[in-house]
């Protein structure tokens, strides 16, 4: 039998009634950071760019044989950023590259960000030896250079978007880890935790029902920050040559003008664009994750 309170309504309503109050006040103190919405703006932009390119520039952007210009042509009204060494049209590829480059920072992010939830719940909660080990193999993932471990990683495995993805999630978790770790140890203390314990919530109900729900905003600000990181990291692999050399992307086009001697060359249409494509969305994400942090965390004074 469903019970109401004095609104009228019932237990699932009003929780839904609180989460989108929750919702509404988060996008009213977000849109008081100015710097954020221009990132959000920019990535709303980035997005929908890279979800309708195949409808911009067509998936045969990409092919060698059926290149439209010649190779290594300056701007012009024809071919606004110039062509490659191929003679293919540049705006297209930096437009087609967006959605290689999104997807595997997304997609590094979310593994990287859920290695380190776990680890950080799991060892806050458990505490003892197990939080022991865990934390000094957090330790270790921490003193060692990210994008060392990265190329390891990816030279030992076969070049895919797949091999890029894994590489950067496993190696750029410690930091998520450890910041988890430190909010479960704080919401632990909380009297309703010992109140679900006495009352006979297990281990998995305590983290899922308690624990979880108070790391999920710090969480979410980690996840922000991070995929700037993971897209810088793809387009460092790319460009030392360990990406997929299948697929288009904003560091393989970096790769192929350094091929091309676009540097030595003074080419500068084959190298600024992809370049200035990954210092906007790298900034876009930091700016909004900051505003975020921000948010949900006001006495951090992020923006201030």
């Amino acid at each position: 039998m469903t019970t109401t309170t004095g609104t009228g309504l019932g237990p699932r309503a009003l929780a839904r009634q609180r989460r989108r109050a929750s919702v509404a006040r988060f996008w009213r103190q977000y849109r008081a950071e100015r710097a954020g919405l221009y990132g959000l703006t920019a990535l709303a932009l980035c997005a929908l760019l890279a979800l309708f390119a195949p409808l911009f520039v067509g998936s045969d952007v990409s092919s060698v044989t059926d290149a439209p210009g010649r190779p290594m042509q300056s701007p012009s009204v024809e071919f606004p950023l110039g062509t490659d060494q191929f003679g293919r049209d540049l705006l297209g590829l930096v437009v087609w590259g967006s959605r290689v480059s999104l997807l595997v920072g997304l997609l590094a992010a979310v593994l990287s960000v859920a290695i380190g939830t776990l680890i950080g719940v799991t060892a806050g909660h458990f505490k003892g030896w197990y939080a022991t080990v865990m934390m000094r193999i957090t330790d270790w993932f921490l003193v060692m250079p990210t994008l060392v471990l990265a190329i390891a990683l990816a030279t030992v495995m076969s070049r895919s978007l797949t091999t890029t993805v894994v590489a950067i999630g496993v190696t750029t978790w410690p930091t998520t880890a450890r910041l988890v770790r430190a909010q479960t140890l704080a919401v632990e203390t909380r009297p309703y935790i010992e109140r679900a314990r006495a009352l006979g919530g297990g281990h998995w109900h305590t983290m899922s029902r308690h624990v979880l729900p108070n790391v999920m905003p710090l969480v979410l600000a980690q996840t922000t920050l991070i995929i700037s990181s993971a897209i810088l990291a793809e387009a460092t692999l790319a460009f030392l040559g360990l990406g997929d050399p299948t697929v288009v992307s904003w560091g393989g086009l970096l790769q192929d003008a350094r091929e091309a001697g676009a540097v030595s060359a003074g080419d500068w249409w084959y190298l600024v664009p992809p370049g200035i494509a990954i210092a906007v969305v790298a900034l876009a994400f930091t700016l909004c994750g900051r505003a975020v942090e921000s948010v949900l965390n006001p006495r951090l004074g992020v923006s201030r």
